[in-house]
């Protein structure tokens, strides 16, 4: 038999865990912003930068290019918000006390500056959480240019209902947001584990059993046996593969969805470690018949190699082949999706 492992053909996905690189934060290309009083009016400058007035200003304060003015038509005194944007979209706020008077709008007291810092991420349980500082909180985060299948969290980025493919994707961007609206952008890679919908799962007989490595054991040899199939038994995962004769299929087991290179095998008296003649067991991952099975119109299952049906025996007991399926049902199988597995 050849040893060439054969690979899941996995097409749609769900997400497993996502880690997170270190994120490497962007430096504001702004400088020099300043707020002061002109006629009536504030001058707001700044380098490299456009301007914006953030949150709700009192009636009749508005900017238009760098200037404050007003046009309202009582007296007070306030603060408001301004905040200076980068050509890559970060931003600086500058926070201006100011007094009102009809048609006059001019500082009243110190001007400071507000900016996001010290943007990082953890990897927290299988998802990545961000963090910022700033003295405008809270701080909100958003992230893109993420891998189909995954949408942004606030402030965790969470695999939780994913379908992006398993892979490293670099360039993803975190943004964080204060509620000033300074803006900090930063870059990170981000990892996704994931598992095939379509072939990560188990043969399940119509009383629930499915196949089951004997004991979690994990190495050429173990035996196979019928045991209730479940999303919290490791023993009971196994991948599809698409077998390499026509119409057939291999299964390798793959506790908690991480492929072990063994794959159910009925060796056909080949092994003298095997109980049975005809039992099932895990062998090395290869092209040859003994793993391969196909499908029959009933729901069972036949051997390539050795033309048997694979039969239980009860629960607990090896799997093994048999010249004809049971008379009780117990050999009808039906490939049952990870996600429809009880828990």
């Amino acid at each position: 038999m050849g040893a060439a492992a054969l690979p899941a053909a996995a097409q749609t996905w769900q997400d497993t865990a996502l880690i997170g690189g270190a994120v490497s934060p962007a430096t504001f290309g702004g400088a020099n912003l300043k707020a002061t009083d002109g006629t009536k009016v504030i001058t707001l400058t700044g380098t490299n930068v456009t301007w914006s007035l953030h949150g709700t200003v009192p009636s009749g304060v508005s900017l238009s290019g760098a200037t404050i003015s007003n046009t309202g038509t009582t007296s007070s005194t306030t603060s408001i918000v301004a905040d200076a944007t980068d050509g890559t979209g970060n931003a600086e706020a500058l926070v201006i006390p100011v007094a009102l008077t009809p048609d006059s709008i001019q500082t009243n007291g110190t001007v400071h500056t507000v900016s996001v810092s010290a943007l990082a991420d953890s990897n927290v349980s299988g998802t990545v959480k961000f963090s910022a500082t700033s003295s405008a909180t809270p701080v909100n985060f958003a992230e893109s240019n993420l891998p189909s299948g995954l949408s942004s969290g606030n402030p965790v980025l969470t695999y939780v209902g994913g379908t992006a493919a398993p892979g490293t994707y670099s360039g993803v961007v975190v943004t964080a947001t204060d509620a000033d609206g300074a803006v900090l952008h930063g870059t990170f890679t981000l990892t996704v584990d994931a598992n095939s919908v379509s072939n990560y799962g188990d043969e399940v007989n119509r009383f629930g059993n499915g196949f089951d490595s004997y004991q979690q054991h994990q190495y050429a040899g173990a035996i196979i046996a019928g045991w209730t199939a479940t999303q919290s038994d490791p023993a009971t995962h196994f991948i599809l593969n698409n077998g390499t004769h026509q119409g057939a299929f291999q299964f390798e087991y793959a506790p908690k969805g991480s492929g072990s290179g063994l794959c159910v095998s009925d060796p056909g008296g080949g092994w003298s470690s095997d109980p049975l003649r005809d039992g099932l067991i895990l062998t090395s991952c290869n092209t040859g018949p003994w793993q391969q099975f196909i499908p029959q119109s009933n729901g069972t299952l036949k051997n390539v190699a050795t033309g048997l049906y694979v039969n239980p025996n009860g629960t607990g007991a090896q799997l093994r082949g048999g010249a004809s399926p049971t008379t009780w049902g117990g050999s009808s199988y039906t490939w049952t999706n990870y996600s429809s597995l009880p828990g």
